[in-house]
């Protein structure tokens, strides 16, 4: 990401907060500099970049703003279906240069079969980037007896957006610019080019692909966490370089209390991102050399992406309180980031549970599931 953009960012923040959206400046120089196209096959004009790319854009965009970061990485996770699409209905689909899927989470709909695809009828709920989205998914459930034998009886069904309901349901204290709404579809027919199954392997070649769409959610997802801990590790040292607290004898940054939270704070981010940058890179690494993905590479995805998560919340809630009463305003660089920070953590990518699952399979019990 260059300078310019990460400038329009850090100034469009609060906007994009009040809007509760991407307004259209943000958006067309995200789509200029292609970032919605990172994980989109190179013969539908995507990016087909690298995890660690990925997660690297992913990671610099939260620094400036989480709300687009995070509809950024979603996205990605969303145009992985490219992969999995017949090339006809991939090219209808992403061959927009603006081309945009969102879809939210659960499989809370029901798919009928009919002459040609399937009749849908579904809710769903925390679609991050639906009001800039051209396209939605939802994943149902497939009525009785219509999956093959032994297959997985759930599907994800894409449709245009403008086929559904979408409902203003984000009313939250985080993330605000995602715009992460609801959105609903009644007997609508889906061709059936238009779905695919998540569980099998992508039709499209390329090692970008041979990551689960589950397993890319949680690599990007750390990478915001990450993005928005170096960005309040940032803002901190500044203001301790300037600031004299009420009743203290010096500067802010001459307190060795300050300076071993700093400190602290300061390795903890480090090791959470060489944890995760490094696992994913070294996972990239033996997919592209032609590896099979194994059990210890989702262990590995599991585990550092929630302990990324983990840690940056720590580090942002440390210095946000070493920061004292100038944290608390509006407009400054921590309360918003605070926010965000809080809301990742709510995500199920960050939730604590997820160590008592790496926890399970390092002692070999088996049972729940390391993604969702």
């Amino acid at each position: 990401m260059d300078q310019a953009l990460y400038t329009l960012l850090r100034a469009a923040a609060p906007r994009i907060e009040a809007a509760r959206a991407l307004p259209p400046d943000v958006l067309a120089a995200l789509h200029a500099a292609g970032l919605f196209r990172l994980a989109i096959p190179r013969t539908l004009g995507g990016g087909e970049v690298d995890v660690v790319t990925l997660m690297r854009n992913v990671e610099a965009l939260a620094a400036a703003d989480a709300s687009t970061a995070w509809c950024v990485a979603q996205a990605a996770g969303c145009a992985m279906s490219a992969a999995y699409l017949p090339e006809a209905a991939a090219h209808d689909v992403f061959g927009d240069p603006q081309a945009v899927l969102a879809w939210g989470a659960g499989a809370n709909g029901r798919a009928e079969p009919v002459p040609g695809g399937w009749r849908i009828t579904g809710r769903w709920m925390f679609a991050s980037g639906a009001r800039h989205a051209t396209w939605l998914g939802g994943l149902c459930l497939l009525a009785g007896g219509a999956a093959d034998s032994g297959a997985a009886k759930i599907r994800t069904f894409l449709f245009p957006r403008d086929r559904a309901t979408v409902t203003d349901a984000w009313q939250v204290i985080g993330l605000c610019g995602t715009g992460s709404d609801s959105y609903a579809v009644s007997d609508l027919l889906v061709p059936a080019d238009y779905c695919f199954d998540r569980t099998q392997p992508a039709a499209y070649p390329g090692t970008l692909y041979r990551f689960p769409l589950t397993h890319l959610y949680p690599l990007a997802f750390g990478a915001v966490a990450l993005g928005l801990a170096g960005a309040v590790l940032g803002a901190f040292t500044t203001l301790a370089a300037d600031k004299t607290p009420r009743g203290g004898a010096g500067l802010l940054r001459d307190n060795a209390a300050v300076q071993c939270v700093l400190g602290r704070s300061a390795a903890r981010h480090g090791a959470a991102r060489a944890y995760l940058f490094g696992g994913a890179a070294d996972i990239w690494a033996a997919l592209d050399a032609g590896a099979a993905l194994m059990p210890d590479h989702a262990l590995h995805i599991r585990a550092a992406s929630t302990h990324a998560i983990q840690e940056s919340l720590a580090v942002v809630d440390a210095l946000y309180h070493e920061a004292g009463a100038s944290a608390i305003f509006g407009g400054n660089p921590f309360e918003r980031r605070l926010r965000d920070m809080h809301a990742v953590a709510q995500h199920v990518q960050g939730r604590r549970a997820n160590f008592e699952l790496v926890g399970q399979r390092l002692l070999g019990i088996t049972g729940g599931e390391l993604f969702v």
